[in-house]
């Protein structure tokens, strides 16, 4: 049973509604909300308390771009929690490229590298008892009705993985979202190796599926922006099965953490030709997914921006 859950990005969208419904669980005692800015988790926090008619929000600053602030986070909890949601993430802000100074892009940092850190010291320190759970998303899959290629790399190596961690696997042809995809396949691998080192945790890697009112592409170029979250996600989307409420993504990472029959190491997502509906096991469309030796050679590589 989880009852006390850490939520990153959780003072916004899809984070902000996933604590809405945990809290809406009598069995729910605590949530922390992990977020950037005091401000806005202050506002959010006050939000969620007024909608659920409970007092069970917690807010710890975290900074998921930055290792060091993962760390500060776990050292100033109060005790172990028994899920944590892995949500936070985008597509890089206005520098995605841009390099941080442990040496991987800004969309690495923001969606994988801070998360990592997060997770390598709740286990260290003894502060996650029973399951993590990480956002990816079917562009790590790839999205053929979205024009999102399937992260193609050629022998998926170690030192492969740290090219797309820095970015020189992309050269001059970095596209954020074509990026979000590789990282985010890189991340999903990584659960699946985590899952296969500590077998008395449980790790699930989730997409929320395409979901409308998160805040995943604000930091796209501003005709981007507009195409994805003005147009195609509330109009053209949902009529594709490309697109669904911001209730049923945040859904799936309540069911992901709270779910027996979903199993370590997997990575659920929609079928194949939708971003909608149930999730599958998604090494059923991409056997790539299953392949242990990549799985720990994602792993290794993240890592060496750490070490």
């Amino acid at each position: 049973m989880n009852k006390i859950v850490m939520i990153t990005g959780a003072n916004a969208g899809i984070g902000k509604e996933t604590a809405r419904q945990l809290a809406l669980k009598k069995e729910t005692e605590k949530i922390y909300l992990a977020c950037r800015n005091l401000e806005k988790a202050k506002l959010a926090k006050a939000e969620l308390e007024q909608s659920t008619g409970r007092e069970i929000f917690e807010i710890l600053i975290l900074d998921v771009s930055k290792p060091e602030s993962a760390k500060s986070a776990v050292a100033k909890l109060k005790e172990p929690v028994d899920a944590l949601i892995m949500n936070a993430g985008g597509t890089g802000g206005r520098n995605p490229e841009q390099k941080t100074k442990e040496g991987v892009t800004n969309i690495t940092a923001t969606n994988l590298l801070g998360h990592v850190a997060l997770v390598d010291e709740l286990i260290a320190q003894g502060k996650l008892n029973n399951v993590a759970l990480f956002a990816s998303s079917e562009a790590a899959r790839g999205i053929k009705k979205m024009g999102m290629k399937r992260p193609d790399l050629k022998n998926s190596s170690e030192d492969e993985f740290a090219t797309v961690f820095d970015g020189s696997f992309f050269g001059a042809d970095f596209d954020p979202m074509q990026v979000y995809g590789a990282v985010k396949y890189g991340g999903t691998l990584w659960m699946s190796s985590m899952a296969r080192k500590h077998p008395d945790l449980k790790f699930i890697t989730m997409s929320p599926g395409g979901t409308r009112g998160t805040q995943g592409f604000d930091d796209l170029p501003f005709l981007q922006k507009i195409m994805f979250k003005y147009i195609g996600m509330p109009i053209f989307m949902p009529l594709m099965g490309l697109s669904h409420s911001l209730q049923k993504g945040a859904a799936r990472f309540v069911n992901g953490i709270n779910d027996n029959s979903l199993e370590s190491g997997k990575f659920y997502a929609s079928k194949e030709s939708v971003l909608v509906g149930p999730v599958v096991d998604q090494s059923t469309i991409w056997s790539d997914l299953s392949n242990p030796m990549y799985q720990d050679n994602a792993n290794r590589a993240i890592h060496q921006f750490l070490n």
